[in-house]
């Protein structure tokens, strides 16, 4: 959920926005669009790193009732930052950095919570796809007490392309998966690494699951199937965090 303090409406100030450097979050634009100045947008828009969805015109009135002109963005609550920008800061200054991917996760609240649990745990940096997930939102900084404040959040044009970077730059990879045969315990999380967590529903897709070097699960012995999604993110950290202070 957005207040009104964090959009921009009308074609005009969301060109500005974007050529200004504002951070977006996403930009909703009305499906049949035409007109000199959308042109002018969609040209400011090219090689930039902000979601574009076309919707109907109905959803952005019931957004908001301002002149929007088919355009209604939205402003990130956070810097998104990119891993090929941080992985090698994150090198320099000694670390075996520790990431946390989420392949699928839509529910903010899952996400806010999950994003608590890695700031907790040290984690460097949690990343996200730009589409089909969750944002940094206010709801998302509400759920997650404070920790997108300081915890940073890697916005990725293709997941399989960073997992390919990662694979590249020495990085482990540790895909959580209910089919995976090998318990989570017997995973090896020192090094550089990369816990890659997909939605309840879902899971991982087959495309990012091919990069994954290892996959486990979390055993379940009651009736329900599986467990929340940010809950299984906190029992895989703290393995993983008992591991890595042993080293």
């Amino acid at each position: 959920m957005y207040d009104k303090s964090e959009m921009i409406f009308g074609v005009r100030p969301v060109i500005e926005a974007v050529e200004a450097g504002k951070e977006i979050d996403k930009i909703l634009v009305k499906k049949d669009i035409q007109s000199d100045l959308s042109k002018e947008l969609f040209t400011a828009l090219r090689d930039k790193m902000i979601p574009v969805q076309r919707v109907p015109a109905e959803r952005l009135d019931r957004i908001t009732q301002k002149n929007h002109q088919g355009v209604v963005a939205f402003i990130a609550a956070v810097e998104y930052q990119n891993i090929e920008n941080l992985t090698p800061l994150l090198f320099e200054e000694g670390k075996d950095p520790f990431f946390v991917m989420l392949d699928g996760i839509t529910d903010v609240r899952n996400f806010g919570a999950i994003a608590r649990t890695c700031e907790c745990a040290g984690v460097d940096a949690v990343i996200l796809p730009m589409h089909d997930s969750v944002s940094v939102n206010a709801d998302a900084m509400k759920t997650s007490a404070g920790a997108l404040h300081t915890l940073p959040v890697c916005r990725e044009q293709s997941l399989k392309t960073a997992l390919q970077y990662l694979k590249d730059s020495g990085f482990h990879i540790i895909a959580v998966h209910s089919k995976a045969v090998n318990d989570y315990t017997v995973a090896q999380y020192s090094g550089p690494v990369c816990l890659v967590i997909g939605s309840e529903s879902a899971e991982i897709s087959p495309e990012n699951l091919e990069f994954c070097d290892e996959q486990v699960s979390i055993p379940v012995f009651g009736k329900i199937e599986s467990l929340n999604v940010s809950v299984s993110n906190g029992i895989l950290l703290y393995e993983a965090l008992k591991q890595r202070n042993k080293k």
